[in-house]
C-alpha cells in the first residue's frame, strides 16, 4: 500500500516547511475522500542554525533541511520540490492601517479590481528602512461612510476605505529564510506567518468567530494571535519560548542541558500539586561524581516562575490589543511549549480566561499519524493545510479571470515572491 504513494499527480498533495528554533520539520499531506487531511509521511531534524526564530547560520540550516526532506522520501518515495514555508521570529510586527480609494465610474459596481488596488496600496506603505510588508488581511470595509461592510463587491459608491491588519518582517530575515529553503534544493511557493498557519491546523469555527487568543509556544519565541468574527485582529511575538526553561532548569539544578530537558518532558509541571510533595528524582552523576538527588517540587517552582513569566507578556498583548473583553472562547495553547503539565490551569489562573490544549486535529482524518497530532506539529500541518487553501484560490480566481488580462489571473496572496526576485541580484541567484 505504502508504494503507491508516489502514483500521486501534482497538487495532489501539498508540503509544508516549518523551520524553528528547536527543530525543522516537514510534512507532505494530501486530500482523503471526505476533503479531510492526511498526513502521508513526516521529516524532522534538529535545528542548529536558528536562533528566536530567525536563521542564524544558512549551512547548518540547509542541512537540517535536507536531511527532513531525505526522510520524507525515505518514507513515501515522493520528490519534494515545491514548499510552503512557515516565516515567525521577533521581528515580526503588526499595524492596524486604513486605506481608500476614491473611484471614477460609479455606474460601475464595486468589484475585486477595486479590493485588490485597495490592497496592494498597502503594500507600498512606508514602513522602518529594512523591513517589508508580508501579509495586507482586510478587517472590515466601508463604502461613502456606510461602515462595517463585509464584502463590498456589487455595491455603488465612490470612496472605498477599509481597515487593514498589516504585517511587516525584516528584509535581512525573509532573504535568509528563502536562501535556506533555495539551496536546500526546493521552491518556496509561499510565505506563511506561523500564527496562521497554527490556527488553521488547531481552532474551530466557533473559536474563530466567537473570540480567541492562539498562543503557540515554540523553542524561541511565542506567538499571540487574536481572532474574532473569522478575522485575525492581532499579532504578536514574545521572544521567549520553552528553552529558556530548559536552560532556568539547568543553571536553577546546576545540571547538563540534556539532564535538564528531560527532567522538564517527564518530569515537569508548571503548577505545584500535592503528589509531588517530597518527591524526588535521583539524576546519574558524571564520570565517578556522585549522583544528584532532586526534588520535584523544586523543579516546578523554576518551571512555573518562567512560565508564569511568559503568561504575564501574553496577557499584556491580549490587554494591548483591545480584545481581551471579547475572547468569548478564551486561550488555545498550542507549540511544544504548551505540552508541560497542568500548564492550562496556570494560563486560566494569570488571565482569567477559559484556556485549552490544541491539537492539530481540526481537518485531519482518521489515517494520520498518531504524532502528527501533537501540539508541537501545530504549525507544521497547518502549513500544509494552507498550501491547499492557497491552491484551491488560485484555481477560483483563474476560472473567474479567464477572459481578463493575466495580470489578474495570477493570485499570490502575499505579492511577496515577486519582490523577493527583485531583492536578488543575478549573481546571488546564480
Amino acid at each position: 500500500m505504502e508504494k503507491n504513494h508516489h502514483h500521486l499527480k501534482k497538487g495532489d498533495f501539498m508540503v509544508g516547511l516549518d523551520i524553528g528554533t528547536t527543530k525543522i520539520s516537514v510534512m507532505i499531506g494530501r486530500k482523503d475522500e471526505y476533503n479531510k487531511l492526511e498526513i502521508l509521511a513526516m521529516g524532522r531534524s534538529a535545528s542548529n542554525g536558528v536562533s528566536r526564530g530567525i536563521v542564524a547560520n544558512i549551512d547548518k540550516t540547509v542541512f537540517s533541511i535536507k536531511e527532513a526532506v531525505n526522510q520524507i522520501k525515505q518514507k513515501s518515495g515522493i520528490e519534494i520540490d515545491e514548499v510552503f514555508v512557515g516565516i515567525a521570529g521577533q521581528h515580526i510586527k503588526s499595524l492596524q492601517h486604513r486605506g481608500e480609494i476614491v473611484r471614477e465610474n460609479i455606474d460601475i459596481e464595486i468589484g475585486q479590481e477595486d479590493i485588490d488596488k485597495l490592497k496592494s496600496n498597502m503594500f507600498k506603505l512606508i514602513t522602518i528602512p529594512g523591513e517589508e510588508v508580508i501579509h495586507v488581511i482586510p478587517q472590515e470595509y466601508t463604502v461613502d461612510g456606510e461602515d462595517g461592510i463585509q464584502d463590498p463587491k456589487g455595491m455603488a459608491g465612490v470612496k472605498l476605505e477599509a481597515n487593514f491588519h498589516v504585517i511587516t518582517a525584516q528584509v535581512g530575515a525573509v532573504r535568509n529564510i528563502m536562501r535556506c529553503v533555495e539551496k536546500a534544493g526546493l521552491i518556496p511557493r509561499e510565505l506563511i506567518l506561523e500564527p496562521f498557519a497554527s490556527a488553521l491546523a488547531t481552532l474551530d469555527d466557533d473559536e474563530l468567530r466567537e473570540g480567541v487568543a492562539l498562543v503557540d509556544i515554540g523553542g524561541g519565541t511565542t506567538d499571540v494571535a487574536i481572532f474574532l468574527d473569522n478575522i485575525i485582529r492581532h499579532t504578536a511575538v514574545v521572544p521567549f519560548g520553552g528553552n529558556v526553561i530548559t536552560k532556568d532548569i539547568k543553571t536553577g539544578l546546576s545540571i547538563l542541558e540534556k539532564q535538564a530537558e528531560l527532567l522538564k518532558i517527564k518530569f515537569g509541571s508548571a503548577m505545584y500539586t500535592e503528589e509531588q510533595e517530597n518527591v524526588m528524582v535521583s539524576i546519574p552523576g558524571l564520570r565517578g561524581r556522585e549522583p544528584k538527588e532532586i526534588a520535584v517540587k523544586n523543579l516546578t517552582e523554576i518551571i512555573g516562575a518562567r512560565y508564569k513569566e511568559i503568561i504575564d507578556l501574553v496577557h499584556h498583548e491580549i490587554k494591548v490589543s483591545g480584545y481581551e473583553n471579547k475572547l468569548m472562547t478564551g486561550i488555545v495553547l498550542t507549540g511544544g511549549g504548551s505540552k508541560i503539565r497542568n500548564l492550562n490551569q496556570l494560563v486560566a489562573f494569570v488571565t482569567g480566561q477559559e484556556t485549552r490544549i490544541g491539537y492539530p486535529n481540526e481537518h485531519l482524518g482518521s489515517s494520520s499519524k498518531d504524532e502528527v497530532v501533537s501540539p508541537m506539529y501545530s504549525t507544521g500541518v497547518g502549513l500544509v493545510l494552507k498550501g491547499f487553501e492557497y491552491f484551491d484560490n488560485t484555481i477560483v480566481v483563474k476560472e473567474n479571470l479567464d477572459n481578463e488580462s493575466p495580470a489578474n489571473g495570477a493570485i499570490d496572496s502575499t505579492g511577496i515572491l515577486d519582490r523577493i526576485k527583485e531583492w536578488f541580484t543575478e549573481d546571488e541567484i546564480n
